[in-house]
């Protein structure tokens, strides 16, 4: 249902619910091409890591264990990156606001925890400083990453 002016109507699709559903179900969380590239990078530059540690706060897309750093990769939209891709919908505007702000504000919360662990963190945007490998290696040039 979507909300029109006060009123709800029926939002129709394409597709059915169970086609949807296995559409929705292909989305991947992990091991995205964005992230692909950082760790194709990060190991060009020498560095070894592990990936998706669910022991730590947040699960870190990329751990370096030697030098206690974690990495996030993080969406633009979903992380609420202030850059020029970033637009906020306008459809189910608050809907949206409060999600993604609980995001923002729950990533800000990792941050002390990974601190506490003795962790180094960094995000990285997914869509806006990483759109291919090439631009990465000069961007962040992974040595200064720790």
């Amino acid at each position: 249902m979507a909300e029109t002016r006060g009123r709800t109507q029926k939002v129709t699709d394409i597709v059915d619910s169970s086609t949807r559903s296995r559409m929705m179900s292909k989305i991947k969380g992990k091991d995205t091409k964005p992230e692909r590239l950082v760790r194709s990078v990060l190991h060009a530059a020498g560095y070894r890591f592990r990936l998706h540690r669910k022991n730590l706060p947040g699960k870190p897309d990329i751990i370096l264990p030697k030098h206690r750093a974690a990495v996030f990769v993080n969406g633009c939209f979903w992380h609420g990156h202030e850059c020029p891709l970033f637009r906020w919908p306008k459809s189910r505007e608050s809907f949206w606001r409060e999600k993604i702000m609980a995001n923002v504000s729950r990533d800000q919360g990792f941050y002390p925890v990974t601190a506490d662990t003795s962790k180094k963190r960094h995000n990285v945007p997914k869509e806006c400083s990483c759109p291919d490998a090439e631009n990465i290696a000069q961007n962040s040039n992974a040595k200064p990453l720790l």
